[in-house]
């Protein structure tokens, strides 16, 4: 088993990309701020006995608690180093259907009704013209909106 100061060491050598946090009871949290979720915390409660947790929550394979952490405690240089790594790129931001999704789109129905679906800011916006008939969080939801109502892209 590691020591607290070996897997430390291994931490905060091999992963700067990881903010250290000391909290209550000489533990250590290691917060990866560049999430692209809620979820920071990627090592959690690093206790000077060497027990502590990795987030594997959206990892297969690992055994989690109801945290989604796998516990730390037995884990060899390697396992450590690759459970880390992996906990990191699963909470990396990835490139997604968002980056291939059109700036604006022309809408038709059967009556020949034209809107516009337009992202301003970080929403979908949807036009008759210049009136502005709905907001959405997402291409997705705007999408079905627009097909529930009879329309398709042009």
């Amino acid at each position: 088993m590691l020591t607290f100061e070996e897997k430390l060491s291994i931490i905060t050598e091999s992963f700067p990309e990881l903010e250290r946090k000391n909290v209550s009871l000489g533990r250590v949290n290691f917060h990866y701020n560049e999430s692209s979720y809620d979820q920071k915390n990627v090592v959690y409660h690093l206790h000077p006995n060497g027990n502590g947790f990795v987030y594997a929550g959206n990892m297969t394979g690992y055994q989690t608690n109801d945290k989604g952490m796998v516990n730390i405690r037995d884990f060899t240089e390697k396992a450590l180093r690759s459970t880390i790594r992996k906990s990191i790129l699963s909470l990396t931001p990835k490139e997604s259907e968002h980056d291939h999704e059109p700036k604006e789109e022309v809408w038709i129905n059967d009556n020949t009704v034209t809107l516009t679906l337009l992202k301003e800011d970080d929403m979908w916006n949807v036009y008759a013209d210049d009136d502005l008939d709905g907001t959405f969080h997402s291409y997705k939801q705007a999408a079905h909106y627009l097909e529930e109502e009879g329309f398709t892209r042009i």
